[in-house]
């Protein structure tokens, strides 16, 4: 009784065991035969080699591990940085960052996946040298460093574009960024130099702007207190100065101090002091 107790016993932990192990294949065939395409990512199904047209932005992809798999990429903005010397129109080697932006259209992985494949990326970079050489030799190693720049980084991104439109589409390129530049240590003085030189020279420009202001300024008021003296000159007849000396004396009559009046019966000549001690002085030249 106890042996079939036994051998029921242990056909349950074998019957167990095996549910369990077809239970942990089932599950690993699923997990290696579904792929998960999460958010700034594609996928596309490869079978035998062959791409598949659809393209999955988001979600789940099942297929036959055995004959398939699935090809992920990011479209999200990639940077790609390089550190290389660039040539310019004198000769010179001009070191420099630089940044290449770019990211790829969802819906055209396949064709960058066949004509470019997985590692396009060092494609863009030939692409990139090639088209920097061009351009940078048609510029003065001082341009890289200036307000050209810009024009620079826009003719070497339109060059780029041209070139890798011919190998395959579906790669968008954002941008080209030059950044540290490096100038020849001779040429770094230069146009230092040269800059200091500038703004010397702005600043004397400055200077003597403000000089021949201030001359203006003055000749201006100089001209204006002349007129004015004219003005009064013409304007000073017999009749005003008359008035004048009417209110003159009129205004002497008012004050206590005692003065001492020259006179023609026209103009006044008056000499006063306000303090005591020179009305005295007046008092006595006045007896003697």
């Amino acid at each position: 009784m106890l042996r079939v107790i036994k051998l029921k016993y242990k056909l349950k932990n074998l019957i167990f065991m095996k549910n369990q192990t077809i239970a942990i294949i089932l599950l690993g065939l699923i997990s290696s035969s579904c792929a998960v395409i999460r958010p700034g990512e594609v996928g596309i199904k490869q079978t035998l080699g062959t791409f598949s047209p659809e393209v999955k932005t988001q979600g789940t992809i099942l297929y036959n591990p055995i004959i398939s798999k699935v090809v992920k990429e990011s479209t999200q903005t990639k940077n790609i940085k390089l550190f290389l010397s660039l040539p310019s129109k004198e000769g010179l080697s001009v070191n420099a960052e630089i940044s290449i932006l770019h990211r790829l259209h969802g819906d055209k992985v396949a064709s960058v996946l066949q004509n470019l494949g997985k590692d396009y990326e060092s494609i863009i970079t030939s692409v990139f040298r090639s088209a920097a050489s061009d351009v940078c030799a048609k510029f003065y190693a001082k341009d890289m460093h200036s307000g050209m720049r810009a024009n620079i980084e826009k003719e070497i991104l339109e060059k780029m574009k041209l070139n890798l439109e011919k190998q395959a589409d579906g790669i968008e390129l954002i941008a080209v960024l030059m950044k540290q530049i490096q100038l020849p240590q001779g040429l770094a003085s230069s146009v230092e130099r040269k800059l200091q030189a500038e703004q010397d020279a702005m600043r004397m420009e400055f200077v003597l702007t403000q000089e021949k202001l201030e001359a203006e300024r003055k000749i201006i008021n100089a001209k204006g207190e002349r007129d004015a003296q004219i003005i009064l000159t013409e304007g000073l007849t017999d009749g005003i100065i008359r008035i004048k000396a009417i209110e003159a004396f009129r205004e002497l009559s008012k004050s206590m101090n005692s003065k001492i009046i020259i006179t023609d019966g026209k103009t006044p000549l008056f000499i006063g002091n306000e303090d005591k001690t020179s009305n005295k002085e007046v008092d006595k030249k006045e007896k003697k």
